[in-house]
């Protein structure tokens, strides 16, 4: 029988999904931390010591751990909403299929939110729009990523999101540097107003030139999918197979230690290193031109060496570089240099990890899994960063210790991810074996 060629052009559609999305975190990650701790005392009293210029930013002064709690408030609603709308889109059947429902009813609300943020005059008020802001964006999130798993069978998903990383990587990269540029001439509502441009365009793409599958369902079938976020964690800790308990373990493990240090990264390029704001958005970038170059790659090897596998070397090489990077990121060259290997590996790990989620879910359930997915990392986003924030307050307002906080979470992540099994891996490896065998 003819192998079917792998669908390129479509993957490349689907990924204008994640590029929208992937456009909004930067520039959210990027500019808020600073805008809400700029102005801060302590941060001045250090740059005008090691003789480097204050940031051209107003802000509202607010301490290191106040800042980053305030940077999660939004990932309260991810943990909650995302998994939900997850499992409620697994059987959203309408004429637009099951998931483009949600874009439409999200996104408005997203972009209300994110183009008010630059204009808020107290740190209530941002708090309120980044609220608005993710809960459109949390209707939408999980039903666009769930694509994945939809439109691909088992074994295409690490390639199919390899090419779906490279168009986020590709957003990120445009919301790094433009909003770098954008930022020097227009200000700080600039990269803001930029971004919701973008990511009309890209849900627009996909909107238009996205087709769903039409599937033969049944009352059964969407019974089977109303299980919401507790009755799919029950689901997970009963199974006899405790690979799926120890991959969302170690989804937590890794967006602890990561969220953290890219949620920091502008606040040590800027407060610690005195780097520039825009200059610090335009440099962050590097970490995403190092991931769209080995995205694919990353996707790649997996299909050869296997999911778990790939994960797990990406681990044993950032956890050295994050504790390298503690000493020895001094300066503008020590960064770039930082920023190009955390992209590489971070590829190897990020590529591979929702693939490897749905070979131990049900595929008639990819919502409700994309939601466990998000379930994980977003609780991460809100522990990680909050205490990551008390540790630099403790320890002398030095964003620099976020390079060991993050080297741990990794190394746990590492550990836990031992325990997983590689269940497609395993059946292509025996596959082979009996063919080979046969003949």
């Amino acid at each position: 029988m003819e192998k079917k060629s792998f669908p390129w052009g479509r993957t490349f559609l689907i990924g204008f999904g994640f590029l929208g999305i992937s456009v909004l975190w930067p520039i959210f990650n990027q500019w808020l931390p600073l805008i809400l701790q700029a102005g801060n005392p302590e941060f001045e009293r250090q740059l005008l010591e090691q003789g480097k210029e204050l940031p051209n930013l107003w802000g509202f002064a607010l301490a290191p751990s106040l800042a980053m709690f305030i940077m999660t408030w939004d990932n309260l609603i991810n943990i909650f909403v995302q998994p939900w709308v997850g499992a409620r889109s697994d059987r959203t059947w309408t004429r637009l299929g099951r998931r483009k429902n949600w874009i439409l009813l999200g996104l408005p609300i997203a972009l209300v939110g994110f183009i008010s943020i630059p204009l808020a005059q107290s740190v209530l008020a941002i708090a309120v729009f980044i609220l608005i802001t993710n809960f459109g964006m949390a209707l939408f999130r999980s039903p666009v990523i769930a694509w994945l798993g939809d439109l691909f069978k088992p074994e295409e998903r690490s390639r199919a999101n390899g090419v779906i990383n490279l168009m986020g990587g590709i957003g990120g990269v445009l919301a790094f540097v433009g909003g770098g540029v954008i930022f020097n001439k227009f200000g700080r509502s600039g990269p803001f107003i930029a971004g919701a441009i973008a990511l009309t365009a890209a849900m627009i793409v996909v909107m238009l030139f996205v087709k769903e599958h039409q599937y033969e369902h049944t009352e059964t079938d969407k019974n089977e999918s109303v299980m919401g976020l507790i009755p799919n964690l029950k689901a997970v800790f009963a199974s006899k197979d405790k690979s799926a308990l120890f991959m969302l373990l170690s989804i937590f493990f890794w967006f602890c230690g990561f969220n953290a240090v890219e949620t920091g990264l502008s606040s040590f390029a800027v407060f610690s290193l005195g780097i520039k704001p825009g200059t610090a958005s335009i440099l962050a970038s590097i970490a995403n031109l190092s991931f769209i170059a080995f995205a694919v790659p990353a996707g790649l090897l997996a299909v050869k060496m296997g999911k778990r596998k790939t994960i797990i070397f990406g681990l044993a090489a950032l956890i050295p570089v994050f504790l390298i990077s503690k000493f020895l990121v001094t300066g503008m060259t020590t960064f770039i240099i930082a920023m190009i290997l955390v992209g590489f590996f971070w590829s190897w790990v990020n590529v591979n990890s929702l693939p490897l989620v749905y070979d131990h879910g049900d595929e008639k359930r990819i919502g409700a899994f994309t939601g466990l997915y998000y379930f994980a990392s977003q609780s991460a986003a809100v522990i990680g960063p909050s205490l990551a924030g008390i540790i630099v307050e403790k320890l002398g307002y030095n964003y620099s210790i976020l390079f060991l906080y993050g080297a741990l979470f990794l190394f746990l992540a590492f550990l836990t991810m031992l325990k997983v099994k590689d269940k497609a891996h395993e059946e292509k490896v025996n596959g082979l074996i009996k063919e080979t065998i046969t003949e």
